[in-house]
């Protein structure tokens, strides 16, 4: 008795402790109400140009990317790369300016015209670069020698007659490019490695309001030139993760598509562009759950830009209210927060992320500014339970999930992890009582599917016994009873 007390009390403080937990991050819980939490990210720092050592402002600065330990800003406006080196004391100390390249003896424009992304290659180091103004993808050596350029299609299948301007581009470990272009709804453009298109990839599904579908139906052949075409909807951004995985975001989705997984806003796209991202989680990956309206801000999230780390967990920033979304690979919410504002962690319009381990970079392209992220003692928890599991060290994480308890004792994923690590480990039961715990309807009835098989195999002999006796017994009444009869009728 007094030790379910004490287990009451203990579990009430770490209640009160996530109820009145400090900063703005959250989570959801089972009903889909907003429930506050300790920060899993702290801001390390913000900076701008006068901080980087810049003698120009930022302008415009529409994307970010990390290799290694070397981040690049693309400083859109001002027409160059800001290469910065982030230290062992997490600092980020100004590099170089890169606003040309060398031709390599190639008859090709060497400066840039409103570069908004990049992606360098981790096998050879070759720096993609798109250049949009210049209608161009630009593939440069690592000592910034031009190769080659990937441009506009020629072919029956890519529609000409508007501008080419490229403005997000990845590539594999084949050197194939996957190219992201304004006015091109059909997925991302493939090039092969010598710059040759080769097709369209994981083009998004055709979108459109049933009433206009309606109305088409019944308009005549003028009315329906002068509406618009039903079109395949566009991606915002991408990111390629360290298994070739195409990671895509894209904020043009009606909102009633939203919750019947319609609108699909992050996807992850095979070899044939199809979207495999895992939903396992008990609410989609969509950003919030409810938006209202304040502060003329209304809508659910549109998602700007991804990046995914190492351990699969992925990231998303949120470009209606200036939040970011954590993910893990089972598609759980492991943390959300931030906002629109000009204090620090807040963002007046955030175009980019990207992460160097577990830190995160966001780049805001109205405030001309980058934030640094570096996880709280709590945020290394989580991560660490993640990748225990992962890893198959179930008593491990197990352990360490309930270290994450002690600092927020209502993190339903917690629970659930420490379930999972409890199936793993064959304690079927155990994981049951967490289950149901925090009303986990799936895991409770996979935990219980096992434990049930379980007893089986170790009760079957008496089992059999017991259905052995019954059936003799059956058999020897049925027996005694005829013989009965057969004397009172002799």
């Amino acid at each position: 008795m007094k030790k379910r007390i004490t287990l009451f009390i203990i579990s009430t403080l770490f209640v009160c402790a996530g109820l009145f937990a400090k900063g703005d991050s959250y989570i959801y819980d089972y009903w889909g109400e907003i429930e506050k939490s300790p920060d899993m990210y702290r801001v390390s720092s913000v900076l701008y140009a006068a901080d980087l050592g810049l003698d120009v402002s930022l302008k415009n600065p529409s994307g970010l990317y990390c290799s290694g330990n070397m981040v690049y800003i693309l400083d859109t406006d001002n027409n160059r790369i800001i290469e910065l080196e982030y230290t062992l004391d997490k600092t980020l100390v100004f590099s170089r300016v890169i606003d040309s390249f060398n031709a390599n003896g190639h008859d090709v424009v060497t400066t840039f015209n409103s570069p908004n992304d990049l992606f360098i290659s981790p096998e050879d180091g070759a720096f993609f670069i798109a250049d949009t103004n210049n209608g161009r993808v630009v593939k440069l050596d690592k000592d910034l020698n031009y190769i080659l350029s990937f441009v506009e299609p020629d072919d029956p299948t890519y529609e000409k007659g508007k501008s080419f301007l490229p403005v997000k581009v990845v590539a594999d470990v084949k050197g194939r490019a996957y190219v992201l272009a304004k006015n091109v709804n059909k997925g991302f453009i493939k090039y092969e490695y010598d710059g040759t298109f080769t097709a369209f990839y994981g083009a998004s599904e055709v979108t459109y309001n049933f009433s206009d579908y309606i109305w088409k139906k019944l308009a005549t052949r003028a009315q329906r030139e002068q509406m618009e075409m039903f079109v395949p909807t566009e991606y915002s951004n991408v990111y390629i993760d360290k298994d070739g995985f195409l990671y895509a975001v894209l904020r043009t989705f009606s909102e009633w598509e939203l919750k019947s997984d319609k609108a699909k806003p992050i996807r992850r796209l095979n070899a044939q562009g199809k979207d495999i991202l895992v939903k396992n989680g008990q609410y989609l990956p969509i950003g919030d759950l409810q938006w209202g309206n304040a502060g003329g801000i209304k809508g659910p999230a549109r998602f700007s830009d991804i990046t995914v780390l190492e351990n699969e967990v992925y990231v998303v920033i949120d470009e209606t209210r200036g939040r970011l979304f954590g993910y893990d690979n089972q598609g759980y919410l492991l943390f959300a927060f931030g906002n629109k504002g000009n204090i620090q962690g807040y963002f007046r319009s955030p175009s980019a992320i990207e992460h160097n381990g577990r830190d995160l970079f966001v780049l805001d392209s109205q405030g001309c500014s980058l934030t640094v992220f570096t996880p709280t003692e709590l945020g290394h928890l989580v991560y660490d339970a993640t990748e225990q599991y992962a890893n198959g060290e179930y008593d491990e994480s197990a352990d360490t999930w309930s270290e994450v308890l002690k600092h927020n004792g209502t993190y339903d994923l917690a629970y659930i992890g420490i379930g999972k690590s409890y199936m793993r480990q064959k304690k079927y039961h155990e994981a049951m009582d967490v289950f149901g715990l925090k009303r986990d309807k799936k895991n409770y009835s996979k935990a219980f599917q096992y434990y049930r098989k379980e007893w089986i195999e170790s009760n079957i002999s008496w089992i059999m016994v017991i259905i052995i006796v019954l059936v003799v017994a059956w058999i020897t009444t049925r027996i005694v009873k005829r013989i009965k009869w057969e004397m009172k009728n002799l």
